[in-house]
């Protein structure tokens, strides 16, 4: 019935919808009419293959060649089409993603019926689906750029410059490690991304730790100020770390007028960057470190105590190895965030190069040289998946599951003492310079120039962008702002849950099901998060510029782009939680009749509750702070916040971007929250830490 019905809709598809896009808005039928008859045998396919699914199982071979071709002959004529016919390629529109659709259905359910996927349409329906999106808007677009770092301008195949690209000195130098000579932008890169990675783990554990195993009280309130330089776009951090550690900083000159500390421009390079990048990037490893802190056992701690370990031993050899699977998952992550940050090093890089930056310069920049940027977007691929390779040695094939099909009441065990104490020692810092940082942010928008000294109170920024009147026509939004929030609120709530359903579903997949090309499958999944969002950018307007896919200038390609530049933290944030939930729930689901369908909505969506929160928060907050994926894709009628604020710094309008910027702050914030009260937390029959007790003797 399936297969028929996806042969009704698309014949309906061809009758009705759209075929071409915006500069056509004829349909199939119309198409077929005016002599353009090729797009009709892809729809008799349909036709016949949900004829043929009528007929029974034995038919499944013969719907999956009928299924191909018709698919086939599509995307033959979608790019080869001028050849075929002569006229001038078509941008396909709704109607041709319809009948495509229902030709990747008709054809995934054969491949299952004769065995694939273990024969389970659902994995397979699933599979396919993500795996021809990913193609689609990931690895066609980048494969679109990549090729040009194999030509020369004029577009001629030059194997030599090429290898004269890859060698440069300025990309590998190390120089900088025996003399005062600057490193290579690779090494640059590497060392960032390294303590990133490491630092912001660092402090996420201790934040997720306190939170958790604590006894503290009141962590809404903690969970807030956790995920405020996550919500925040990255630019704006870096220039209130200017506005206090810069020559001219506040803190700069309180030192040099109270200590005789002489200034100095130590916050441009390395550690300014790396300031502003473990900022940024602790949240997040808050939230998947605290997920998985909350899928531990209490169990397995309670019967380390009943075997007389102390709070300090069993946290060191139950709590701490059950948590590697996370801390890889975050120091992947922020490994490889800090290799596609733009804005960051944009701002306070000064003569400190990284990779993200030269490849903006090289596309973006006098040099215009494209094909510098793809051979340093390759070396960018490269770093990733060594990355990835080396968690995958870290974790080896240990078992880390700790939520099975049992009771598992119980309470967590507290931290020890000198942990408790040495986390406390960590976070307090940072949570005085996060003060500080939003201190700087909040107050910006109130005065006249922050950044120059000019302390004069005003809402002048906040009526420039956000003024709101009332005309006889009713409310009007006159602020100049507006529209880009606007438009950046509905990309982004777009956005999130498809980010959210995609990633979570590829990580079941990956997790519980195995099949011919899983491996494959997950680096291709992963590909979006290695490229920087300047080249995803860049090759987002090569690829879909032109037919069939005329994406560019239309708010479709804004949401599609986020979709699958955020969808790597779903993945892994799912992988991570799933590594922990023994299979044996899923087999028990099935074992009582439920479809793999039914026990993934009944059974694992909501023991996933921590990932799922991680994924929307992160996915959302990220579509609404995004710099340098987007500024190649907004225009006029599509504008984004960010790209706006970033206007506004390059007109010297400091004031009016931070102003700006606090109200998303605020905004975000509210939404974090409002998904955090109604996803909720999974519920797994387990106390709360307790408060610490203080008393003679304790260990």
């Amino acid at each position: 019935m399936i297969d028929l019905g996806a042969a009704v809709a698309a014949l309906l598809a061809f009758l009705v919808l759209p075929f071409a896009f915006v500069d056509d808005m004829r349909s199939g039928l119309g198409w077929l009419m005016s002599g353009r008859w090729h797009f009709a045998p892809s729809v008799l396919a349909t036709l016949a293959v949900g004829f043929l699914a009528t007929r029974g199982v034995a038919t499944a071979g013969m719907r999956l060649i009928v299924a191909t071709l018709g698919l086939g002959w599509m995307i033959v004529y979608a790019f080869f089409g001028d050849m075929i016919d002569g006229r001038k390629l078509l941008a396909h529109g709704i109607g041709a993603a319809v009948i495509a659709s229902a030709l990747v259905l008709q054809g995934t359910r054969a491949l299952a019926t004769l065995g694939a996927f273990k024969a389970d349409r659902w994995v397979a329906t699933t599979t396919v689906t993500i795996l021809v999106l990913v193609l689609t808007f990931v690895f066609f677009p980048v494969a679109k750029v990549l090729t040009s770092a194999f030509v020369d301008k004029a577009g001629t195949l030059d194997m030599s410059l090429f290898w004269a690209r890859l060698t440069a000195p300025d990309v590998w130098g190390i120089a900088c490690f025996y003399s005062s000579s600057a490193c290579g932008v690779v090494t640059n890169t590497v060392v960032l991304g390294a303590l990133a990675g490491l630092i912001s783990t660092f402090l996420g554990l201790a934040f997720a730790l306190l939170a958790q195993r604590g006894g503290m009280k009141n962590t809404r309130i903690f969970d807030a100020l956790s995920v405020l330089p996550i919500i925040t776009p990255p630019f704006v951090i870096a220039l209130a770390l200017v506005v206090l550690f810069g020559r001219t900083g506040i803190v700069t000159t309180i030192l040099d007028n109270w200590f005789n500390i002489p200034r100095s421009r130590w916050i441009y390079g390395l550690p300014g960057v790396l300031i502003a990048q473990v900022l940024s990037q602790t949240p997040l490893s808050y939230m998947i470190l605290r997920g998985a802190l909350q899928g531990i056992s209490p169990s397995l701690e309670e019967a380390a105590q009943t075997l007389r370990a102390s709070r300090w031993v069993t946290f060191k050899t139950v709590t701490w190895p059950l948590l590697r699977p996370a801390i890889a998952a975050s120091i992947l992550l922020g490994f490889v965030e800090s290799l596609a940050d733009f804005g960051n090093p944009l701002v306070l890089g000064g003569s400190f190069e990284v990779l993200s930056t030269k490849i903006f310069f090289a596309v973006a920049g006098a040099q215009h040289d494209p094909g510098r940027a793809a051979i340093l977007a390759v070396i960018l691929l490269a770093l990733t998946l060594t990355a990835f390779w080396m968690q995958l040695v870290w974790l080896g094939k240990k078992s880390y599951v700790t939520v099975t099909g049992k009771g598992d009441s119980g309470q967590p065990l507290p931290l020890p003492k000198g942990v408790r104490i040495a986390t406390l020692s960590v976070v307090i810092p940072w949570i005085i310079l996060t003060i500080l940082i939003y201190g700087i942010i909040v107050v910006g928008g109130f005065v006249k120039d922050i950044g120059r000294g000019a302390m004069t109170p005003t809402f002048e920024h906040f009526h420039t962008g956000f003024a709101v009147e009332w005309t006889e026509r009713g409310l009007f939004l006159a602020g100049s702002a507006w529209d880009s929030f606007n438009t950046t609120v509905m990309v982004s709530a777009i956005a999130a849950p498809l980010t959210t359903l995609i990633g979570i579903l590829t990580a079941y997949v990956l997790v519980r099901h195995d099949f011919v090309g899983r491996r494959t499958f997950e680096f291709i999944t992963m590909l979006a998060f290695a490229i920087p969002g300047t080249v995803i950018g860049v090759a987002y307007i090569v690829a879909f510029n032109v037919a069939p896919l005329e994406l560019t200038g239309t708010g479709l390609i804004l949401i599609i782009c986020f979709v699958f530049r955020n969808m790597p933290v779903g993945v892994r944030a799912g992988i991570a939680a799933l590594s922990q939930i023994d299979k044996s729930l899923d087999e028990a689901s099935t074992t009582l009749g439920a479809s793999t369908g039914t026990t993934v909505r009944r059974v694992t969506l909501p023991l996933l509750k921590p990932a799922i929160i991680a994924t929307l928060v992160f996915s959302f907050v990220h579509a609404m702070t995004s710099v340098s994926a987007i500024v190649f894709l907004v225009t006029a009628k599509y504008n984004m916040a960010t790209a706006y604020i970033v206007n506004r710094v390059d007109a010297g309008e400091y004031p009016l971007a931070i102003a700006y910027s606090s109200l998303l702050i605020i905004f975000m914030l509210i939404v974090v929250l409002a998904i955090q009260f109604f996803v909720g937390e999974r519920k797994i029959g387990r106390r709360a830490v307790a408060a610490p007790v203080v008393s003679i003797g304790a260990s």
